[in-house]
């Protein structure tokens, strides 16, 4: 069996162990859809990725990136973990201290500075969340929500709501199935939620729930993250956090990761370190 060049990264932090994992397989070309599909489910991470030859002169490499249970056109960790992989392996490097990857969302630029790596999110659109499904949301959180929550369209969809602060975040216990329900109805990834932070370390703490993709809670997500920038942007709300804020999030998880995000205009830069935990190879599954 064919042997594939592997790495697994966390991502949002300098610290092994905490952040996000991302599972990286550095040579993706020759697998198939359902052989990538395989490996994501048996790593059973929030994602797995496979580096590819680009596509376009104008990428780098091309990214293709799994959930356990589907392929998705962008994911915020992912892209920035598997940019640390890249360049540790030697597979591109930054050229004026910039990479670009190619993705189901187009080509993505991500600017390499000392060790962080800032993308340049995809566009965001918006969705205003009905009053029945309100409701259903506040039921799956088991919690009162701030404002008028949105579905934000990163390439993944999120539905973003603010709660009443970050113990508020804290504290949660969703149920998975109303949730699970409510996203597959409204054909979303998931829920984001978010609230003030007085830590002194971040502006909000963040957390992701994706039941129904096989992911009660990501640890620290980067497009649930770009999600409440967008949220904040389109709300009129991003001068609450300034240009630069720090989100903190994975907490109840053991994951404590930093999350930074810079807003210029409608513009969202997304932030972050990584470091590689575990490195070697696996074996291709069989087609």
């Amino acid at each position: 069996m064919r042997l594939l060049k592997f790495k697994q990264v966390d991502v949002f932090t300098r610290v092994p162990f905490f952040g996000n994992p991302v599972a990286v397989v550095l040579e993706g070309a020759g697998l198939s859809s359902a052989q990538m599909q395989h490996i994501a489910a048996w790593t059973n991470l929030s994602e797995t990725t496979f580096v590819l030859p680009p596509s376009s002169a104008a990428a780098d490499y091309l990214l293709r990136i799994f959930t356990p249970h589907a392929e998705l056109p962008f994911a915020g960790h992912p892209t920035i973990g598997s940019a640390h992989a890249v360049l540790e392996a030697g597979i591109a490097k930054a050229k004026g201290g910039r990479l670009r990857q190619e993705c189901g969302a187009g080509i993505l630029e991500l600017q390499v500075d000392g060790d962080m790596l800032w993308l340049d999110s995809p566009p965001a659109t918006e969705t205003r969340l009905g009053d029945a499904d309100f409701g259903v949301l506040e039921k799956s959180l088991r919690a009162k929500v701030q404002g008028k929550p949105r579905i934000i369209n990163v390439g993944p969809r999120w539905l973003v709501a603010e709660l009443s602060s970050a113990d508020a975040v804290a504290a949660l216990v969703p149920d998975m199935q109303i949730m699970t329900e409510l996203s597959n109805r409204l054909s979303i990834g998931g829920v984001t939620v978010y609230g003030a932070s007085g830590d002194g370390q971040s502006a909000i703490h963040v957390r992701s729930f994706a039941p129904a993709h096989g992911i009660a809670e990501d640890p620290v997500c980067g497009s649930g993250n770009i999600s409440v920038a967008a949220y904040l942007v389109k709300t009129g709300q991003a001068g609450r956090m300034g240009g630069n804020y720090v989100a903190r999030q994975g907490m109840q998880l053991g994951r404590d990761g930093r999350v930074s995000v810079r807003i210029e205009g409608d513009k969202i830069y997304l932030g972050g370190s990584a470091v590689t935990c575990v490195e070697g190879s696996l074996r291709a599954p069989a087609s």
